[in-house]
């Protein structure tokens, strides 16, 4: 029987006034594909940045692989089980630094000593050679760059991957590609993966189960299969449903 890899308990986030996350509660099971979907605002990239440490929540719990976490404190051993990948590769990559170094550095960080070998194994994962290891990231395409960053992300051997819109700023024909091989390395690595995306396709295509956020608040979980058989309560999620297969009719 699988167990829980990572549990939320009535999470909130605000920024000033504003309450961004509203009693938020969701749990992934340990090898499980989660996706979290819902418009630009419902608080869906919100959630995973707090569940990274990267955003503050007040109040509620957060509980990762047994363990419970606060606030935005996070520890080294928090990092070695979860990472995560940005919506945009650009931004996430330091434009001044090799690959090399984009890759050495957490294992630095965490004390690693096989450093070459894991390095050379990790470009190889993401179908990148060792021709790249001493390329900066303005040397790199868009989709190069995000396999880079999936490379930075598996290199610690995480157990939990968290994606925020990892291919909505690729080109159409660069994405698919970058979901596969996320795909590929959840079932050779047996990774938990949580995915943000408003795109309802991606997800269904991705994950098992899904949170549909609205206005900072899940409004309903569930399967992926309950899904595509319209076995749903939320009129919202329905209006998810139809926006997605409008748009990809008329692509």
């Amino acid at each position: 029987m699988t167990g829980t890899a990572l549990s939320v308990r009535d999470m909130v986030v605000t920024f000033d006034e504003f309450v961004a996350l509203s009693h938020v509660t969701m749990n992934v099971n340990e090898g499980e594909s989660f996706g979290i979907v819902g418009e630009s605002g419902s608080g869906k990239s919100t959630l995973l940045r707090a569940v990274a440490g990267l955003n503050v929540f007040e109040s509620g719990s957060l509980t990762v692989a047994g363990r419970s976490y606060s606030g935005s404190r996070r520890d080294k051993e928090f990092y070695r089980t979860v990472q995560m990948v940005f919506q945009d590769p650009y931004g996430s990559l330091h434009p001044r630094q090799t690959v090399d170094r984009l890759l050495l550095e957490p294992l630095a960080i965490h004390g690693f000593s096989d450093v070459d070998a894991r390095i050379a194994r990790a470009l190889d994962e993401v179908g990148l050679g060792s021709g790249f290891r001493f390329r900066y990231s303005h040397q790199l395409s868009g989709g190069q760059r995000q396999r880079i960053a999936i490379a930075r992300a598996l290199i610690l051997e995480p157990k939990i991957l968290l994606l925020d819109e990892p291919t909505s700023a690729l080109d159409a024909s660069i994405q698919a590609e970058i979901l596969n091989l996320l795909e590929q390395a959840r079932k050779d690595r047996n990774l938990t993966f949580i995915m943000v995306s408003h795109d309802l396709g991606v997800i269904s295509h991705m994950c098992e189960r899904l949170a549909v956020m609205k206005k900072g608040e899940v409004v309903e979980t569930v399967s992926v299969e309950a899904l595509e058989k319209r076995e749903f309560s939320q009129e919202y999620t329905r209006q998810l449903l139809v926006a997605s297969e409008g748009f990809r009719r008329t692509a």
